[in-house]
C-alpha cells in the first residue's frame, strides 16, 4: 500500500480533485443508465469509474504520461 500512496503522488492536488469529480459524476451516470436500462452504457461508465479510481489510487499510469493523441476523435462538450 505505501507504493501506492507514493505512485499517487505524482498528480497534482487539482488534479485529484477534478478525478474525483469526475469519479462521482460517472457514479451518478451509471445510476441513471442503470434505471434506463442501458446495459452498454452502464459498463463503459463503470469501467471510466474504475479507471478514475485507478488514477486516484496510483494503480494507472493515465495521468502521469501526457501522451499526444488524435484530437478530432474527442467529443464536442
Amino acid at each position: 500500500m505505501i507504493a501506492r500512496a507514493e505512485s499517487s503522488s505524482h498528480i497534482s492536488a487539482a488534479t485529484r480533485e477534478q478525478i474525483s469529480y469526475i469519479k462521482q459524476m460517472l457514479a451518478e451516470l451509471s445510476q441513471v443508465a442503470r434505471t434506463e436500462q442501458a446495459e452498454l452504457l452502464v459498463y463503459l461508465l463503470e469501467m471510466a469509474f474504475t479507471e478514475a479510481g485507478d488514477i486516484l489510487t496510483g494503480r494507472s499510469a493515465s495521468v502521469s504520461h501526457q501522451v499526444k493523441r488524435n484530437e478530432t476523435g474527442r467529443m464536442s462538450v
